[in-house]
C-alpha cells in the first residue's frame, strides 16, 4: 500500500485546511486509515482514524469538534478537514494504514506510512 498526502500549508489561527491522502495498492481499500502528527521535539501522536468501511471514526480529544476525517471509498482517498486551527496544531501530518484498527490507536501498530505534509498555523 502506498500513501501520498497533500494539502498542507501555512494558515492563520482560526483558519481551515483540508489534507488528502491517496492510497494505492491492490488491497488498499481494505485498510483502516489514520492521521498522526508530529511537532518539532515531540513524539508522533494520534489525531484521527477511520475504519476500512468508514463505519467508525475516532478522534483525539484535542481535535474533537474541530477536525473531521472522511473517506471516499471510490477514490481510495481519505481527507482531514481541519477547522478553527490553533498554533499548537502546527506539525508534520502523516497518513497511515493498518489492516485492523485497534484501540488505543498508536503509531507502532500501523503498517504503511506516507511521507507527511507540513501544517503551520501562525498566531
Amino acid at each position: 500500500v502506498q500513501l501520498v498526502e497533500s494539502g498542507g500549508g501555512l494558515v492563520q489561527a482560526g483558519g481551515s485546511l483540508r489534507l488528502s491522502c491517496a492510497a494505492s495498492g491492490r488491497t488498499s481499500s481494505d485498510y483502516g486509515m489514520a492521521w498522526f502528527r508530529q511537532a518539532i521535539g515531540k513524539e508522533r501522536e494520534f489525531v484521527t482514524a477511520i475504519t476500512w468501511d468508514a463505519a467508525s471514526t475516532y478522534y483525539a480529544d484535542s481535535v474533537k469538534g474541530r477536525f473531521t476525517m472522511t473517506r471516499d471509498l471510490a477514490k481510495n482517498t481519505v481527507y482531514l478537514q481541519m477547522n478553527s486551527l490553533k498554533p499548537e496544531d502546527t506539525a508534520l501530518y502523516y497518513c497511515a494504514a493498518v489492516y485492523t484498527i485497534v484501540r488505543p490507536i498508536i503509531p507502532r501498530d500501523f503498517t504503511y506510512w506516507g511521507q507527511g505534509t507540513l501544517v503551520t498555523v501562525s498566531s
